[in-house]
């Protein structure tokens, strides 16, 4: 159903155009729209031509117009004024109106589709051929990326993004929950990785501009068919999660790019807890003070180069050695060794993530 107001604006222009007045009446007779007050008197006569077999009738002075959506009666249309030009143009605006309904219809029709097929709740054989009933290409490169904003609830970021693309893109802009929005985007003009990731960039730069705040843009892998479009869904939605505990410090993350975190990600709690307790005992990695943690993670930086981390820490070089002892010395791990460097980084990794985890459990 199209809203009241964009009725308004269609009638109020097709009144600059032809210098006729219209009024919009549902089947009761009660008034949609109007660019002239003393139409809305005419409910009664409305609701009685709509159930008259009549298309048009003339009634009292006005023209009056049957608006069909397919079978079923949605609208009466009223134009002020007899004779042939009158009827001629009531008969162009309920022609124009009709169309609307039916593109609204369609926009609905698509977006209903788009959020089946990111939920997986179509069959294979569905998917294909409802998108070529709504004129949907099956074979075209798409991305998903997932948004989101710091007031996702109280924000009106889907308007604003379907705003941005257009009604006339070829991307998908959806929604299905309260706390993303989803861009289903084509990628027939180019699906580089630096294209994806300006593309993100600029969708970041305008929702910033229109207010919105904390703002992240988490994107999944490059699919070729539209059956696929539900993994890069599923790998955005990853990719956002996984962005938040592993790169705090960037907005905009793709599945690509998560590397270890991602497996970590899928590991249940439990096993997390085992593999610390057997790695460090009773303690765990968070519990050392600020100037091991900043030594450690300067170390790694710097792909155990000692060298570079003392230079960077500005310490002597034998400093940096003594700290290093005495953690191997408390974790029975040297970092200067590539096994047990990896097994500390994992380690920290696997901390991170559990304490992410366990401050949704309060």
């Amino acid at each position: 159903m199209i809203s009241n107001q964009i009725l308004q604006n269609t009638i109020e222009g097709l009144k600059a155009i032809a210098r006729v007045d219209f009024c919009v009446m549902d089947t009761d007779g009660k008034e949609a729209a109007s660019t002239m007050a003393s139409m809305s008197g005419c409910g009664p006569e409305a609701a009685e031509f709509a159930k008259s077999p009549a298309d048009s009738q003339e009634i009292q002075g006005y023209q009056y117009f049957k608006i069909w959506d397919e079978q079923q009666l949605e609208y009466v249309l009223l134009a002020a004024g007899t004779g042939e030009d009158v009827y001629m143009v009531g008969k162009m605006a309920a022609f124009q109106i009709q169309n609307l309904l039916i593109a609204y219809k369609e926009r609905f029709d698509k977006d209903n589709f788009i959020k089946n097929l990111l939920l997986d709740n179509l069959l294979l054989v569905d998917i294909y051929s409802r998108a070529k009933k709504l004129h949907i290409q099956a074979d075209v490169k798409r991305v998903v990326m997932v948004i989101e904003t710091a007031d996702s609830k109280d924000s009106n970021a889907l308007e604003v993004m379907r705003t941005f693309f257009g009604s006339n893109s070829k991307d998908f802009i959806t929604a299905v929950d309260e706390k993303n929005v989803i861009v289903v985007k084509d990628l027939s003009d180019g699906d580089s990785p630096r294209e994806i990731e300006r593309s993100a960039g600029t969708i970041e730069t305008f929702l910033k501009k229109e207010g919105m705040k904390g703002v992240h843009i988490a994107y999944g892998t490059v699919v070729k068919e539209i059956k696929e479009v539900s993994r890069s869904f599923k790998e955005a939605k990853m990719a956002m999660d996984v962005g938040k505990i592993f790169f705090g410090d960037r907005d905009i993350i793709a599945y690509s790019e998560l590397g270890i975190g991602r497996l970590i990600y899928q590991l249940p709690i439990p096993l997390c807890k085992m593999f610390i307790r057997e790695i460090f005992g009773g303690r765990s990695p968070d519990e050392f003070d600020e100037e091991t943690l900043t030594t450690i993670n300067k170390f790694f930086d710097n792909s155990l180069n000692v060298s570079e981390t003392s230079r960077q820490l500005f310490i002597h070089r034998n400093t940096l050695v003594y700290r290093l002892d005495k953690l191997q010395k408390s974790t029975g791990l040297d970092l200067r060794v590539f096994e047990d460097a990896i097994t500390f980084r994992i380690a920290l990794m696997v901390v991170k993530y559990m304490n992410y985890m366990e401050s949704f459990e309060y």
